[in-house]
């Protein structure tokens, strides 16, 4: 039978939907209708009708940077090259009912080892109940020694790479590979060095191209970004143009490429984003600073929170987003870049991310409107996963 949830203004890519539109139908999980209330109703009387008064219906949420199968502690993964598998299936499935309490609905896994998160993917809801749609990368593609090299995704030349490919591509949604160094790993490249050359993340880019398959390349540093803009990589994370510590390298060229050839940026703003930002004493070096010079070079920006890794969490990316009101970021464009916008970028456009008939029924029911405060989308009061409402103490 259809459900009609019906609440004060329906929100899709960042705007209120005109003409009194406040509904939503769904049927077998999927919106079968939007409009309002009165029409939907005489569309299917049989269906049943839920009233969320004082609340706003926008699209679930899309975290684009996650890793479930890390546990956020100082040695997140762990559990995840040395446990048991039950250990760490229970790691995911506790991360990803975190991700469906604060909202998000779908999410991008960009790394764990041994095909764990591709398999709690596939499995059915009766063996580890509800779940987020996951897009999973998979072990991610590094060098020898290079960052997360225990990850087990180690290649080194085109043929190696190409090889790793040709392994994921049987479970994996995109390919990940690690065109620079990290901070989570101790030994090896720094964040700023590169760890591929651009003829081989271009070889990485063509393979993958071959599945079907996208890649999103971890890339701190400047001289990685460019590598990653010169071979078309598909979305370039963190993205942070860094070129030491404090330090920071903004190529004009490079950036006007990357908008040119619809490279994103995935950016990977942590919750405790003002904490960091207490520390920054370097004048020219703002705290988020490349963000707001990427969006007026026209590129497209993922919001993501890299949760999983040391210091993070699975349930706050309404905190991240709060760093782009700060920069001055438009409340509408933030709503769009973490729900319609991120599903285009992504590939989701036709499955998600609006509310338009025919896609999944992902929504979030939030007390208030978030156009008027963002903290609203912290504030759940429903979860719609696949046409099916929870609340978050349901999704302890």
């Amino acid at each position: 039978m259809a459900t009609i949830f019906v609440g004060d203004r329906l929100i899709s890519a960042g705007q209120i939907l005109p003409d009194g539109q406040d509904a939503v139908r769904v049927s077998r999980g999927r919106i079968e209708a939007v409009g309002r209330t009165a029409e939907l109703i005489a569309g299917a009387p049989e269906a049943s009708v839920s009233r969320f008064a004082g609340c706003s219906i926008t699209p679930g949420l899309i975290n684009s940077h996650v890793h479930l199968a890390g546990d956020c502690s100082t040695s997140s993964f762990t559990t995840l090259c040395s446990g048991a598998p039950d250990e760490v299936r229970a790691v995911i499935r506790r991360n990803a009912r975190a991700c469906l309490r604060a909202g998000c609905t779908t999410v991008r896994d960009l790394g764990d080892a041994r095909g764990y998160v591709a398999r709690f993917r596939d499995a059915t809801a009766d063996v580890d109940g509800v779940r987020p749609r996951i897009l999973s990368a998979g072990s991610p593609l590094t060098i020898s020694g290079g960052h997360c090299w225990y990850l087990g995704g180690i290649a080194d030349t085109a043929t190696e790479i190409r090889d790793a490919i040709d392994r994921a591509a049987e479970t994996a949604d995109l390919i990940k590979i690690m065109a620079g160094g990290g901070y989570v790993t101790s030994e090896g490249p720094t964040p700023f060095d590169a760890q591929y050359s651009t003829e081989l993340l271009r070889v990485a880019v063509d393979h993958a191209a071959h599945y079907g398959l996208t890649v999103a390349a971890h890339a701190h540093g400047t001289e990685p970004i460019v590598r990653c803009i010169e071979a078309g990589v598909h979305t370039i994370e963190h993205c942070g143009w860094r070129s030491g510590p404090g330090k920071r390298d903004q190529n004009d060229w490079a950036v006007r490429q990357m908008a040119q050839q619809g490279s994103a940026a995935g950016d990977t703003t942590p919750a405790v984003w003002r904490k960091i930002a207490e520390h920054v004493t370097t004048p020219e070096y703002q705290y988020g600073g490349q963000l707001t010079w990427m969006a007026e070079n026209d590129v497209t920006i993922l919001v993501g929170t890299d949760s999983g890794v040391p210091g993070t969490a699975f349930d706050q990316l309404t905190l991240s987003m709060e760093l782009y009101e700060e920069l001055g970021f438009p409340r509408s464009s933030i709503i769009d870049m973490v729900t319609t916008g991120a599903a285009q970028t992504l590939g989701l456009g036709d499955e998600t991310g609006d509310l338009r008939a025919g896609l999944a029924a992902d929504l979030l029911i939030v007390t208030g409107n978030p156009l008027d405060d963002l903290g609203a989308l912290h504030r759940p009061h429903r979860i719609v996963v696949r046409g099916t409402a929870y609340s978050q103490d349901e999704l302890d």
